[in-house]
């Protein structure tokens, strides 16, 4: 795994600024660096290399075709990349490989078959800068389910695009300004949705995508996609397997254990994180069942209480014989992660995961280049508790006419919830309504809606009206307010699995194991989004992914051939911190300066008595603000370090 950057402008072009550029991401390559320009044309890439495959020089990018028309700069992995030189050989091609990397491969499979065919027969996770250098042309294109970042646009007369927005802002005529639509999608998600990132004029490049750019930039055709999710949902669903339950189980387990093992090619030492539960126990008992070595595993405990997997991993690594290493983390070196996390991912991001995702690739990388991840299961077999719960408030929500939803929402939202909560409190212990106040703007929220996509829009969003909490804002329309755009499936269920494939993973779960492996130049995979797995799942009848009241059935079944179900039968559990007390304990100073009234009312972002309240009820313990404040400490911690 690696990163790339690069410009083109009106200008002669001059490798040093590209250098300057990459150097600002060099922990996602220690092991190498190169540059590459094209002087008249304007044009420039500079590369970081964490070798993986073929460590020797002959790997070293960015890679010029032998031909010399074409020059690659690479970020990822290529898991079919022997299979593909077999392939371009069988079909009569002549190349005189210089040695055995997967860059080399995918430039030659570019060279030969085009970009739109080979990115069809390419198995892996990637983000790629192709320039021609005869066509004078750069085509950019990222990995199907956007497990490798990349940007592009224009910043005044030059058109950057590269891994990350740090390596950007180091263009000398770097001209960035935050896009304040963008950060109102920020504070209703979490996270910048694709296609846009925090910045005016600079753009995600979708999963699945490619985009070709002609004129110095001046010319953008595309984005166009090559794999097409909803699409596949849509065949997926109208020929659902109905085959024996046993033969369903066969071919996931075969397949699972063939992205396993495709994902433990390298070169350097290979490992996987363990939490215990059913998607990373799947990954790493299908590893230490394919190798005669112990498997190095590794997990991150907490000892505050709910927000520690460690014991759970433990006993998965001692049934299944892995090398296996654990940290508890006290919560000064958790907070000691939090300055950080601007510098790591150089947007705002509020995932608060995003902490022990980091510390647990901080520990892997003492022992291991690459570790591989449990990642996509929820969203692939229907996992999220979230799931089960929308489907069934929404079933019952949905025989009420909507006016007289309407109406108790507007009820709800015009009620104290505080001393509600206090009155409750004269009532017997079953009637109790945990934190009753924080529950009826969101309650009123989800009762006013008309379709079930808008619900589940609602029930995941963080601020419900963020253009009214952010000034000058006009939040845009993403895929979860635009029914229309959905592809035609049978139902909540399936919608709900589409939706999240198509934004929370790849733009919140993806970005956070990216930014956070690759901050301390660790390689992480992510075998069950091999693209074979993806669309099988989507065969799958939701029926056998959700069956006898628990989600994943189909995934526990080809873990129960491994690991004794007694072991992994226990409550979900999240990967997060305490965020909520830490607000008003330790945590209290630092964000007390954040949100000073007159630093909100200065920078002009915020309107600051709306984050004032908040914060004032938060610490004082009468509502629960964390997820809301969080989002705005984040951005406001984004912005001390790049604003």
């Amino acid at each position: 795994m690696c990163g790339f950057v690069g410009f083109w402008s009106n200008e002669l072009a001059k490798a040093t600024v590209a250098e300057h550029m990459a150097g600002k991401i060099a922990a996602r390559g220690p092991d190498d660096a190169g540059v590459w320009a094209h002087e008249a044309a304007g044009l420039a890439l500079a590369h970081r290399r964490l070798s993986i495959l073929d460590l020797s020089a002959a790997g070293h990018q960015p890679m010029q075709s032998p031909c010399g028309r074409y020059v690659l700069a690479y970020n990822g992995e290529l898991y079919n990349h022997q299979d593909l030189r077999n392939q371009m050989v069988r079909e009569g091609l002549v190349f005189d490989w210089r040695g055995h990397s997967d860059t080399e491969t995918l430039l030659a499979a570019l060279r030969y078959w085009g970009v739109q065919k080979a990115l069809e027969r390419v198995n892996g996770m990637f983000a790629f800068a192709l320039w021609d250098t005869v066509e004078q042309t750069l085509i950019l294109a990222r990995d199907r389910m956007g497990e490798k970042p990349l940007y592009y646009g224009r910043s005044g007369d030059t058109f950057l695009f590269g891994s990350e927005l740090k390596a950007l802002a180091a263009h000398p005529k770097w001209q960035g300004s935050v896009d304040r639509d963008a950060l109102a999608q920020f504070m209703r998600h979490g996270y910048v949705p694709s296609p846009r990132s925090i910045y005016k004029g600079i753009a995600k490049l979708p999963a699945a995508h490619f985009v070709t750019i002609r004129d110095r930039g001046r010319v953008v055709s595309g984005p166009q996609c090559y794999w097409n999710l909803g699409r596949l949902a849509e065949q997926g669903n109208a020929a659902s397997i109905v085959d024996d339950p046993e033969e369903l189980v066969d071919e996931l387990d075969v397949l699972l254990r063939d992205a396993v093992k495709r994902r433990m090619a390298a070169d350097v030492p290979l490992g996987a994180f363990l939490s215990g539960g059913y998607d990373s126990s799947t990954v790493v008992a299908m590893m230490q069942s394919q190798t005669d070595r112990a498997v190095k595993t590794f997990s991150i405990g907490f000892h505050e209480e709910g927000y520690n997997e460690a014991v759970h991993a433990r006993g998965v690594a001692e049934y299944l014989g892995t090398d296996h290493t654990e940290l508890y983390v006290t919560p000064e070196q958790a907070m000691a992660v939090i300055p950080k996390l601007p510098s790591i991912y150089d947007e705002p991001f509020s995932d608060s995961s995003q902490i022990p995702t980091f510390l647990v690739s901080q520990l892997a990388r003492q022992h291991v280049t690459v570790s591989l991840s449990g990642d996509g299961g929820d969203e692939l077999f229907y996992g999220y508790g979230r799931y089960f719960k929308a489907e069934q408030v929404w079933r019952k929500l949905s025989r009420i006419p909507l006016p007289a939803r309407k109406l108790a929402a507007f009820i709800m939202t015009h009620s104290p919830g505080y001393p509600l909560e206090k009155a409750m409190q004269l009532l017997p212990s079953r009637y109790h309504i945990k934190h009753l106040a924080d529950r009826l703007p969101k309650l009123a929220e989800i009762l006013s809606n008309s379709s079930d996509t808008s619900f589940y829009r609602d029930l995941v969003s963080h601020a419900k009206q963020p253009d009214q909490l952010v000034i000058g804002a006009t939040e845009p329309v993403t895929l979860l307010g635009q029914p229309s755009r959905l592809p035609n499936l049978p139902g909540l269920r399936e919608r709900m699995m589409y939706l999240d494939m198509m934004t929370y993973l790849p733009d919140d779960i993806l970005t956070k194991v990216d930014r956070a492996s690759m901050a301390v130049s660790l390689e992480a995979r992510v075998p069950l989004l091999d693209h074979r797995v993806v669309e099988f799942a989507w065969r799958v009848p939701t029926a056998y992914k959700f069956r006898d009241g628990q989600g994943k059935w189909l995934l526990r079944q080809v873990l129960n051939r491994y690991i004794p179900s007694k072991l992994m039968d226990r409550p979900k559990m999240g990967f997060g911190v305490p965020i909520e007390h830490w607000l008003r304990g330790p945590l209290r100073d630092w964000a007390e300066t954040l949100l000073c009234e007159r630093r909100l009312r200065e920078e002009g972002y915020f309107k600051p008595m709306q984050i004032r309240t908040m914060w004032n009820e938060h610490i004082s313990g009468e509502r629960r603000w964390h997820a809301y404040l969080w989002d705005v400490l984040m951005f406001q911690a984004w912005l001390e370090e790049y604003g």
